[in-house]
């Protein structure tokens, strides 16, 4: 049989889609192909089973993180857990158990986002092992246990998504899902505003109980300011702000069924302007700048129009709220909130120095028996020293990477746009860190960690994407019956066949 032939009457074509070539870490090298993840029949090839993966938690773990009050938690546990809190470290083990076997699709080999996600959890392991070392009172002992074991959640669902989610489609079907979610709190924040109804009074599920008192509506200037399910109108804002880039995306990406996500869009972008929230105005300006930056000059004059619009019927709708968000930065100097934020520097710069490198442990700097820091750098720095601020911005900046490079790697222009989006939507927390302490609410957290988790994900896909075409481009230009560089490659594999090829070595 020639050498360049496929054996068994199997056409290159479905050679190369029968093989799912592994993602790394790195760019691969042209023609190579990729190490590190087990060779698996396409999930998606006609008549393939499909079975529940890394987007299927995923997406039950978002829709109980937006849609299920923040404020409830499940009853009988010595700490305060929820539902999604259950479910990341069921997402967790699940991965975990993953890494030892070959045979289920998780992804295997160094990310940058698996990395900084390894570095963020030793690091505040380090942390919370240094105070509990040492003498901590039994108030902040107990929850400095409670913040480690939400940092391993976030963790675990993180890495579920970047190693368990390995198409594309799947990777849409998880942020989808997100969207839809978003779409279903922004109606309950516009009944808050508009009918002063708190629907999440009606949403404790059986074996659930509140764990905090007060509403989900407060007042600014006259203005009610909702939450929505979340813990406080700032969060609910920027989460909105964190959403609203990918309902756009697939609006403009949707096709025929375009309206829906276009009426996601406006259901969110109401909700942020429902929370009154100044950080939410802040992140979703920030977003709109490194969208412009990216899109096309069509695309550009299309959201123009689009914002314009809904600005208008907003101005139209609710006389006031647009006056009321301008306020909010006109009147800055003079703003009580803004001064509260600014006063507790001193404080916080007399306790990093006490510990400079890993804080005085994680989650044992609270309200009411410490000052507040409306400012997640700030409580970090307390935390977990400086060792603490600089795992926690190099996580976000490995998941910008990511969605970044895996923009410049695709050639098909949705992945390329949905790296755009999910870098854009992960500079909202780098920005709201600095005007709320974020990690304190677990809606914004958990979908921050989700859309990290995303971001590695798509990396992984473009990789693969960008391997294969390698592979094809190099099988093509070499002379047949001589070996290329993928060959070659693939050949220092024995347990591999080579493309077209019978199995075993040549």
């Amino acid at each position: 049989m020639p050498a360049d032939r496929p054996a068994r009457g199997v056409d290159d074509q479905d050679a190369r889609r029968t093989l799912t070539l592994p993602a790394l870490g790195t760019a691969p090298m042209r023609g190579a192909p990729l190490r590190g993840d087990p060779v698996l029949a396409d999930p998606l090839l006609p008549g393939a089973r499909r079975r529940a993966d890394g987007a299927t938690l995923a997406a039950l773990f978002a829709l109980s993180l937006l849609i299920i009050p923040a404020r409830l938690v499940l009853r009988g546990l010595p700490l305060s857990l929820t539902p999604a809190n259950i479910l990341s470290l069921l997402a967790g083990m699940c991965w975990l158990c993953a890494q030892f076997t070959t045979t289920l699709g998780v992804a295997k080999g160094r990310t940058p986002v698996r990395t900084a996600l390894f570095c963020y959890a030793v690091a505040l392991t380090a942390t919370y092992g240094v105070a509990s070392y040492g003498y901590l009172p039994s108030d902040e002992l107990k929850l400095s246990d409670h913040a480690l074991v939400l940092v391993m959640a976030s963790v675990g669902i993180a890495l579920a998504v970047c190693d368990g989610v390995r198409t594309p489609e799947r990777l849409d079907f998880l942020l989808k899902t997100m969207v839809t979610g978003g779409a279903v709190i922004a109606v309950i924040g516009a009944l808050q505003f508009m009918a002063d109804f708190d629907l999440t009074q009606y949403l404790a599920l059986p074996g659930l109980r509140f764990a905090s008192e007060g509403g989900a509506v407060d007042m600014r200037d006259s203005m009610r300011r909702v939450a929505a399910t979340t813990g406080h109108p700032i969060e609910f804002g920027v989460l909105c702000s964190m959403l609203l880039p990918l309902a756009v995306h697939y609006g403009f990406r949707g096709g025929r069924g375009a309206l829906r996500w276009w009426l996601c869009a406006a259901l969110i972008g109401m909700g942020l302007l429902f929370s009154v929230s100044r950080s939410a105005v802040l992140g979703v300006g920030v977003v709109g700048i490194i969208l412009v930056l990216g899109w096309p000059v069509r695309r550009k004059v299309q959201a123009l129009i689009v914002t314009a619009v809904f600005l208008a019927v907003a101005k139209l709708t609710f006389p006031g709220l647009l006056n009321t968000l301008y306020g909010l930065f006109a009147n800055a100097g003079t703003d009580s909130s803004v001064q509260y934020r600014t006063h507790d520097y001193d404080v916080a710069a007399t306790e990093v120095a006490r510990h400079l490198w890993l804080g005085r442990g994680i989650g044992t700097w609270y309200a009411p028996k410490y000052q507040v820091f409306d400012n997640q750098y700030i409580l970090t720095a307390v935390e977990s020293g400086a060792v603490g601020v600089a795992v926690f911005v190099a996580l976000f900046f490995c998941g910008i990477y990511s969605a970044v490079r895996a923009r410049r790697l695709s050639v098909d222009p949705a992945p390329r746009d949905l790296g755009l989006t999910l870098a854009a939507c992960l500079v909202v927390p780098l920005v709201g860190s600095a005007t709320f302490d974020l990690l304190s609410f677990a809606t914004v957290t958990g979908v921050a960690f989700l859309l990290i988790g995303a971001s590695g994900a798509l990396l992984r896909s473009a990789q693969r994407e960008a391997a294969v075409r390698a592979w094809e481009d190099d099988h093509a230009e070499r002379a047949p019956g001589r070996y290329g560089a993928a060959d070659r490659a693939w050949s220092r594999l024995p347990w591999l066949p080579l493309p077209g090829r019978s199995p075993g070595r040549p």
